[in-house]
């Protein structure tokens, strides 16, 4: 039979090894950086993701800029014409072939002839005077989130010394679902959600009066 004093001392050395686990437990950071990774893990792979989107898209911005410069400085110098009678003379179909094999390094352009379902829209107009020249950019329901309105763009590009303009859409697809909403900024048919991020590149220039 147990003495009280035997009985105390046991519940100390008992009492005394429960804080020493503790104090171990506390002290053990075995597992901690798989944790802090978990917490963590989803904004920074956000992150990862809406840089990689930004910079494709930054980068595919810059390439319909240049295409547009490229075109329209053909149709300036007459290399490209319309209805002129020469051999210059590009149909609407040709000149976006010209300017799909501008882009074709990283954007692809489909054959959908309907503008408000290609991914590559092209207004190319002449005008009286550069003040006539549109500046924004043409929306359905009058949202600045709405969908392109294609109702008043034309191919007639004008002859030697008229003023023109030549301005592509591109309707950039984002990849990464979880990053759409924070890149996109059309909503089409209403939708709750954005579905594709608008690309524009205008150029405006008279041409040249060439024969």
């Amino acid at each position: 039979m147990t003495s009280p004093v035997d009985d105390t001392v046991t519940k100390r050395c008992v009492t005394r090894r429960k804080w020493r686990l503790l104090r171990r437990f506390r002290r053990n950071s075995d597992g901690s950086a798989a944790i802090e990774f978990a917490i963590l893990a989803l904004p920074f792979f956000m992150l990862i993701f809406a840089t990689i989107e930004s910079f494709v898209a930054f980068a595919g911005e810059q390439l319909l800029a240049n295409a547009v410069d490229q075109m329209a400085r053909q149709l300036r110098t007459g290399q490209i014409t319309y209805n002129h009678n020469g051999a210059t003379d590009k149909s609407e179909a040709q000149f976006r072939t010209a300017f799909c094999a501008q882009i074709s390094i990283m954007m692809k352009c489909d054959s959908e002839t309907d503008k408000d379902k290609s991914v590559l829209v092209l207004d190319v107009r002449k005008f009286t005077t550069f003040a006539n020249i549109p500046k924004g950019i043409p929306r359905k329901g009058g949202s600045s989130s709405g969908d392109l309105d294609t109702t008043g763009f034309k191919y007639e590009p004008g002859g030697p010394s008229s003023i023109n303009m030549v301005r592509a859409y591109y309707r950039w697809s984002v990849a990464t679902d979880v990053v759409r909403p924070y890149i996109t900024n059309v909503k089409k048919n209403d939708e709750s959600s954005p579905d594709y991020y608008l690309m524009i590149a205008t150029a405006a220039y008279q041409n040249e009066d060439y024969p």
